[in-house]
Order: C-alpha cells, then sequence, then structure tokens
C-alpha cells in the first residue's frame, strides 16, 4: 500500500512539473521570437512590449484570485480549468493575424496560467505531508520552474528558424493536452473551503497594474507629459492607495499585507520580486540586440543562452540543500548578488563583443537565478499556516510575475527613452530628418530594411546610428536593473539576518543567600 501511495505521489509531483515546466517555458520562449514577430506583424518596440505584457499583466493581476478561487472551488479543479484555457490561449496565439489577436490570445494564456500556478503548490503540499519529502519535492518542482524559464530562448530558437514564430506557442498544445489527461488521472480532488472573492480587491489591483504599466510602456512614445500617460500614472498611484485600504480592511483580503510584517517573509518576497524585475526585465531586449544589432540568427539567439540553462540546472537543487542548511538568507543574497554582477557586467560590452568574452556575465546570472527561486517557496511555506498556502504560493508567483512586468516597463522606458533621445541626437548630428526616427526605431524588431540593404530608409548612416544608440541605450538599462539587485541584496541580507538572542536576565538572589551575605 505505501508503495501504491508513493508512486502516486511521484506521478502527481510529475505532472505538476510538466504544467509548471509549460507555463514558466511560455514566459520566456516568445522573447526569442519577437523580432520575426515584429517583422511579420508589422509591431513596433512597443507591440512587442504588448506581446509580453499582455500575458504577464493578466497573469499578475489574476494569480492572486486564481489562489481565492481555487481555495473555493477546489485546488484541483480549478487547475485543471486553467490548464485547458492555457491550451486553448496557446492554439489562439498560435493563429493569430495580427498583433492584437496575439495580445488577446496571450491574455487568455495569462488567465490560465493564473489559475493552475496557485493551485500547482498547493497540492503538492496536499501530496506530500512528511517534511523532508515536501523539501524535496518542492526543490524538485521549483527547479523544474527555473529550468522552464532558462530553456525558452534555447528551444525557442530553433524553432523560430526551421518552423515560424507560431511554433514557441503550438508546442504548449499537446504538452497541455497530455496535462491535462494527466491531471484527471493522478491528481488528488483537494476539498473546496468557503471564502469569499475579494472582487474589490480584484478590481483595483488590476486597474492600478494595467495603468501602470500602459504608462510605462507608451510614456517614450508618446511623452512624458502626455494627457494620457500622466493620466495612467495618477490613477496607478490612486488605485493602488485604495488596494492597499482595501486589503488592510477586508476580512478575507485577495493578498494580506500582514504577511509583510514577518521580516523573513517579506526578505524572501522581495527577493523574487527584485529578481524578476532585473534579470527578466533586461533579458527581454537581449534578442534584440542579438538579432536587431548583431545580425545572429535565431538558433544562435538561443543556443546563446545555454550556459545560463546549463548553471541553473546545477544551482537549484544546490539551493535547497543549502537552504536546508543554512536557512534561506545565505542562498538568496548570494544568488542576488551574482545577478546583480552578471547584468553588470553585461552591460561593459559593444555590440561586436565576441561571445566568449562575456560568457562569464551568462553562467553569473545562471547561478544568481539558480539559487534564488527554491529559497524563496521554502521560506515562505514554512512561515504561514496551511490555510494560507494557496494565498501564499499566488503571491510569491504574482510578485515575480510582476517583478518581470514591471522590469520589462520600467527598463524599457529606460531603454527606449535613452534610444530615442540618442538616435535623435546622431540623426541631427548627420544632418539627417528626425521624423525617420521612429522607422529606425522598427528596425531592430525585424520589420524595416536590415542593414546592409541598398534601399529604404534604414539604408546608408542610419543603421550605425540604431545599433550604437541601441547598444548605449541597452547598457543603461542594464545598469539601473544591476542597480536595483545590489540594493535588494543588502535590504535582503539585513531583513534576514538572525534574531538578536535574548539577554540572559539577571539571576535573582535566593533569600538564603541574600541572608548570609
Amino acid at each position: 500500500m505505501d508503495t501504491r501511495n508513493d508512486r502516486r505521489k511521484w506521478q502527481a509531483l510529475t505532472t505538476l512539473c510538466l504544467t509548471m515546466f509549460m507555463a514558466m517555458l511560455d514566459n520566456v520562449i516568445v522573447t526569442i521570437a519577437l523580432p520575426r514577430i515584429g517583422r511579420d506583424l508589422d509591431a513596433g518596440i512597443s507591440g512587442l512590449q504588448w506581446v509580453a505584457e499582455g500575458y504577464s499583466l493578466v497573469y499578475a493581476a489574476l494569480l492572486l484570485t486564481g489562489g481565492t478561487l481555487g481555495d473555493r472551488h477546489g485546488r484541483t479543479r480549478v487547475y485543471r480549468i486553467g490548464l485547458a484555457l492555457f491550451t486553448l490561449g496557446s492554439a489562439a496565439a498560435a493563429l493569430a493575424g495580427g498583433t492584437g489577436a496575439l495580445v488577446a490570445a496571450r491574455m487568455l494564456q495569462g488567465v490560465g496560467a493564473a489559475l493552475l500556478t496557485p493551485g500547482s503548490l498547493a497540492i503538492l503540499r496536499q501530496v506530500f505531508t512528511d517534511e523532508k519529502e515536501r523539501a524535496r519535492a518542492i526543490g524538485l518542482w521549483s527547479g523544474v520552474s527555473a529550468l522552464g524559464l532558462s530553456v525558452g530562448p534555447v528551444l525557442g530558437g530553433p524553432m523560430v528558424d526551421a518552423f515560424g514564430w507560431a511554433s514557441v506557442f503550438w508546442i504548449n498544445v499537446p504538452v497541455g493536452l497530455v496535462g491535462l489527461v494527466l491531471a484527471y488521472r493522478v491528481l488528488p480532488e483537494v476539498a473546496p473551503r468557503e471564502r469569499r472573492v475579494d472582487l474589490p480587491g480584484l478590481l483595483l489591483s488590476a486597474g492600478g497594474l494595467g495603468a501602470l504599466v500602459y504608462g510605462l510602456v507608451e510614456g517614450p512614445g508618446r511623452g512624458w507629459t502626455d494627457a494620457r500617460v500622466l493620466a495612467c500614472g495618477a490613477a496607478a498611484a490612486v488605485l493602488l492607495a485604495l488596494f492597499v485600504v482595501v486589503e488592510l480592511r477586508s476580512a478575507e483580503p485577495m493578498v494580506e499585507l500582514r504577511l509583510f510584517r514577518d521580516r523573513v517573509l517579506a526578505g524572501a518576497l522581495l527577493s523574487g520580486l527584485v529578481v524578476s524585475f532585473g534579470v527578466f526585465g533586461a533579458m527581454f531586449f537581449l534578442p534584440l540586440m542579438l538579432q536587431g544589432v548583431m545580425r545572429w540568427a535565431p538558433t544562435d539567439a538561443g543556443y546563446a543562452g545555454l550556459p545560463t540553462s546549463a548553471v541553473i540546472v546545477v544551482a537549484a537543487p544546490l539551493s535547497g540543500r543549502l537552504t536546508a542548511r543554512h536557512g534561506a538568507r545565505l542562498p538568496l543574497v548570494l544568488g542576488i548578488a551574482l545577478c546583480a554582477v552578471g547584468l553588470g557586467g553585461l552591460s561593459l560590452y559593444s555590440g561586436q563583443a565576441h561571445y566568449w568574452s562575456y560568457l562569464w556575465t551568462l553562467v553569473l546570472l545562471g547561478s544568481g537565478m539558480g539559487l534564488t527561486f527554491t529559497p524563496v517557496s521554502i521560506a515562505v511555506l514554512q512561515r504561514v499556516a496551511p490555510a494560507q498556502t494557496g494565498m501564499a504560493s499566488a503571491t510569491v508567483n504574482t510578485l515575480r510575475e510582476l517583478g518581470g512586468v514591471l522590469g520589462i516597463a520600467v527598463l524599457g522606458a529606460v531603454l527606449t527613452d535613452r534610444l530615442t533621445g540618442n538616435l535623435t541626437a546622431a540623426l541631427q548630428r548627420q544632418g539627417l530628418p528626425v521624423d525617420g526616427v521612429p522607422h529606425a526605431v522598427a528596425a531592430l524588431t525585424g520589420h524595416a530594411p536590415a542593414a546592409g540593404t541598398a534601399t529604404g530608409p534604414a539604408a546608408g548612416p542610419v543603421p550605425a546610428a540604431v545599433d550604437a544608440s541601441f547598444v548605449d541605450a541597452l547598457h543603461l538599462a542594464l545598469r539601473c536593473g544591476s542597480a536595483a539587485l545590489a540594493v535588494a541584496a543588502v535590504l535582503v541580507a539585513l531583513l534576514l539576518r538572525p534574531a538578536a538572542p535574548a539577554p540572559a536576565a539577571a539571576p535573582v538572589p535566593s533569600p538564603s543567600l541574600s541572608g548570609a551575605s
């Protein structure tokens, strides 16, 4: 009987790992296809940002609600619904004939991912009741999730070259269908519990995040003083402030903000947020650098990420052992610091740099990412009550996804603003019209004439100016991400420092000794 139960446990873990691998893979595999999507669908940089942000924004906005729905209607049932929606959204994305349709399909994928992700870790905790087994299972689950994030570009590059950009979405369909069959056969039913859906919190958080991201993405193009951009900034500030007030007063909040009073939880959650902000925000633009500036094929650009993937596979399980032996502080602080050094080091190389010269930065990034994934999940689950598992799991993933959303938006705003300013100045120095700047910038997405062509606005001195301006702008974005990670490493080290031992109480003399003296 024990053998049969053990087999079902590991079958359930395999199912959860398979679907989480797919969800995490989709988070990043699309980035390698962005230049080809830009060419085929005539999308500029802001359009490509929305292809990524459409998924991430909906995912982050609905993830906490997904945890609540799982608690209320049964985590396994909601998990299956999410997996079905994700698979359907993947097929719709592969069939999209325009940027708008693709962004809408990506949003449907985000809805599905938001429903399946919180249930995954919660079901895992339900299946593995032994603490040692659970820690091992969480380590494997986290490692597979991290692997999905790391191998996306490696798989995506050859697929885009061989089958076109739609293949990065088609790959999810058979995996999702197999996952659905397994989810019905091996996952245990988890009894629902009565819980109210926090509709005001959902509307305020989704509206606030949507307004914030829209303003950041559109600001460089429209201008930071544009009425629509300013209105979005003001709306985001008001709505997110109201969200905090509503959540603090709610009897059943979407996210228990009081968790952040626990400095260990606050440090772990901050780690997940900032690593995603710095690494995934900066990594969004690297395919544009490799394919748009360095003229690499998608396959070559994808293979460039192999060292990062390989190191993550080694570092993720190592971080689980380090956490079990030394606590979460060491692997988290070390991982964030390595990511900071890796991003900073990457900003030292020009568009003509040889791959082997900056390989060390990719190794550091892989090491840092691998070290941070598992300790965050373990630290959070160790600090919350079993009834709060779904909400805590959703909070971890929401902040990770929110970090990526804000990283792409904020670092993208830094990059686009610097790129536009540099290119405008370069064209003015050469006596060329600046009204060609949007078209020249669009060349980076692959749908304007490439460097070296004989005709078109991108011919002549413009490509060199575009390339130099983009590299300079990317360096600034990388350094901003590195600085954010460095500050976070210090904060996490302070938040996770061991508690000072209580001072020993002064000995109280006994009556007999007092009398003797």
